[in-house]
């Protein structure tokens, strides 16, 4: 077999590097765009707040999310790919960014782009990415959906939303269904992976469900913190579950509405169930707009850490 040609060789390099830029262009210009909008909904108001508190919002949505992320690590392994922890978390993170780009291809695209490797396989890695990602919203709408059944049973139009969310999220990802569907979709044509897809085990998706529960309820710690931001909560105990539950139906409505980043979707969600709280719709549009600009910045910087981090240990390690 000839070589190929040196010139052939660094085009192809070029055209790799533009790619990357112009996927980086892309995710800057609409996270910009999600944080300035956020902004200007905020600057508007006439609210102050209180910095620790939105401070300590960021960190439980961060923890909010490791659930998720390790739950594909574990999905990876279960799988027979040798995904290392760190990797995995970093890929996700980073790839969460993704969302905020018009049709949601972008987080995929990223989570699998950063963790492919030898050890991982691309087909795998992607079934991976819909299987965690089906199960948070799965979880978050059963959680919901059991809150609103025991504290809204006067209100069964949102117990329905919840349980028909529920259905559309969590159906996917049980196992012969999940499989079906990979196969169907091509993923793993022509490799092992359609058969390892096959071997997920009910336990791996049990284990998921435990830990997301806790990431859900972290959320609507988040939302908590970011209401005692704002002076017009009351004790964690008292509204964690009309948080959690507020939260849950906002963000798998708006991952539901496959709007980037559940922009708007989630917002509607989000002020017309914080209305009921706390008595007004224009505190609640600023409440969702405050999370929303804690939530981005939160991503944003985590994202940056772990991307540089991980470029660092890669030349360590070259």
């Amino acid at each position: 077999m000839r070589p190929a040609p040196v010139s052939l060789l660094i085009g192809g390099r070029w055209l790799l590097a533009a790619i990357k830029l112009l996927i980086v262009a892309l995710i800057v210009w609409f996270v910009r765009g999600t944080i300035a909008g956020a902004l200007a909904q905020v600057s508007a108001s006439r609210w102050s707040f209180a910095p620790g508190w939105l401070a300590l919002s960021a960190i439980l949505y961060l923890l909010a999310l490791l659930p998720e992320g390790l739950f594909w690590h574990r999905a990876l392994r279960a799988l027979g790919q040798d995904a290392r922890l760190g990797e995995t978390l970093r890929a996700y993170f980073v790839g969460s960014l993704g969302k905020y780009v018009p049709g949601k291809a972008m987080v995929v695209v990223l989570r699998t782009g950063l963790i492919r490797s030898p050890r991982v396989d691309t087909g795998v890695a992607v079934a991976g990415v819909f299987l965690s990602t089906l199960t948070m919203m799965s979880v978050g709408a059963c959680v919901a959906a059991f809150i609103l059944a025991i504290w809204f049973a006067e209100d069964p139009r949102l117990l329905a939303i919840a349980l028909g969310m529920m259905a559309v999220a969590g159906l996917p990802t049980l196992p012969p269904v999940f499989s079906r569907l990979a196969r169907l979709a091509g993923v793993g044509r022509g490799s092992a992976a359609a058969d390892k897809l096959a071997a997920l085990k009910y336990r791996t998706l049990l284990g998921g469900w435990l830990a997301m529960i806790i990431g859900w309820l972290l959320m609507g710690a988040s939302l908590w913190a970011v209401m005692r931001a704002m002076g017009i909560a009351s004790s964690l105990a008292d509204q964690l579950h009309l948080d959690t539950a507020t939260v849950a139906m906002a963000v798998v409505g708006g991952f539901i509405s496959m709007i980037p980043g559940g922009l708007v979707a989630r917002e509607a969600v989000l002020t017309e169930l914080l209305r009921r709280q706390v008595g007004g719709a224009e505190t609640a549009l600023v409440a969702a707009a405050v999370l929303r600009l804690v939530w981005v910045t939160a991503e944003v910087i985590i994202s940056a850490v772990l991307y540089v981090a991980g470029r660092r240990r890669t030349r360590a390690e070259g």
